[in-house]
């Protein structure tokens, strides 16, 4: 299951971030689409292949450095330009509809409190506890004690990041509308609009070297995950003499490489976002037998055959869905949003339950 959750993340993540460098960088170069990915994928797969997690490690944190800058840098100009004292900006953004957190009004609505708060929950450890991407990083720990650390420090630091990417995400309308400045339809390319058209060079900069950074963040630890997980599961690493795995390794991480650009010119050529997202959305749907799992193989000791594994994981995501799409119809307006990773690990787990038999 590491295979379609890495595939889910790279797809969301190297999208998005070389569609804004092309649209707000390259485009005014004449830099032609193709060439813009072909040379990142290039880059990417000579240094992880050459250096492994520990180039994966240095990214992320260039990554974190310039994104998590060019957030304070934005919200400490906007604040100067609407002229905002801390406490003025605070109360601003809290008598304002964009700090709106807990919506209790109506239980079949996407955005019912209960409904986003147990789904995020399962979907952090999902995230956070089981998929590779971020596990594989833990594991260059030296020790346990060492890897409990990180995990604690990254709990308490993500809150502090994702309060400040919330504030800037107001902040962001809230000069919008005072500037009488048009909200893009995708909104997501608000941001970058901003930075590179009506904030500072420095604003622009660090955006530019945090989104180039997050780019290449997010297919070098996902291509290197790959990697790791087709050679260990599929190949059956440890029985093979090392010059043989040496050129397997060279030849699967070549043939991802190749495949993930192929797969980003797909996207690029049917240029529908509607179809993108729904693609994107649908990629979500893998951590859902991700978690199920991962739960039926902590709390039960039954057998199951390969092959039954993957046809419980490729028909839960498929049944999720469909509960998803036919939900307002057949549950008088009920609206399935993040929860769907509930159901769908459920789902996974029931299914798992019945293809496996009682140890003996």
């Amino acid at each position: 299951m590491a295979i379609p959750v890495f595939f889910a993340k790279v797809f969301r993540l190297i999208i998005q971030d070389k569609i804004i460098l092309q649209l707000f960088l390259f485009d005014a170069w004449g830099v032609p689409f193709i060439v813009t990915v072909a040379t990142t994928i290039a880059l990417i797969w000579v240094y992880t292949f050459r250096g492994g997690v520990k180039t994966v490690v240095y990214t992320d944190s260039f990554q974190t450095i310039f994104l998590v800058s060019a957030v304070a840098i934005a919200v400490w100009q906007i604040a100067s330009d609407m002229n905002f004292t801390f406490d003025s900006l605070v109360s601003t953004i809290s008598n304002s509809s964009y700090s709106k957190m807990f919506y209790f009004d109506d239980p079949r609505a996407g955005m019912y409190f209960p409904k986003q708060f147990l789904g995020g929950v399962f979907l952090a450890i999902t995230m956070t506890g089981l998929d590779q991407e971020l596990m594989q990083k833990n594991l260059t720990c030296k020790s346990l004690s060492e890897a409990q650390k990180n995990m604690f420090t990254y709990s308490l630091i993500i809150v502090v990041v994702n309060l400040l990417f919330l504030t800037l995400g107001a902040l962001l309308y809230l000069y919008s509308n005072a500037n009488q400045i048009p909200i893009p339809a995708a909104t997501d390319q608000l941001f970058p609009s901003l930075a590179f058209n009506k904030f500072s060079l420095v604003v622009g900069v660090f955006f530019l070297l945090g989104i180039t950074a997050s780019s290449y963040a997010s297919a070098d630890s996902a291509l290197a995950g790959l990697t790791t997980s087709f050679c260990i599961d599929f190949l059956d690493f440890k029985s093979k003499p090392e010059a043989l795995k040496k050129k397997q390794k060279f030849l699967v991480h070549l043939g991802f490489s190749v495949l993930f650009l192929a797969i980003i010119m797909l996207f690029k050529a049917i240029n529908e976002k509607s179809v993108i997202d729904a693609v994107l959305k649908a990629a979500g749907y893998t951590y859902g037998p991700l978690l199920g799992l991962f739960t039926f193989g902590l709390f039960t000791k039954r057998h199951i055959r390969g092959i039954s594994v993957l046809l419980v994981c490729i028909l839960a995501p498929c049944i999720a869905f469909l509960l998803s799409t036919k939900a307002p119809e057949w549950f008088n307006g009920y609206q399935i949003d993040i929860e769907i990773v509930i159901i769908n690990g459920l789902i996974t787990f029931f299914g798992l339950w019945l293809v496996s038999k009682r140890d003996k």
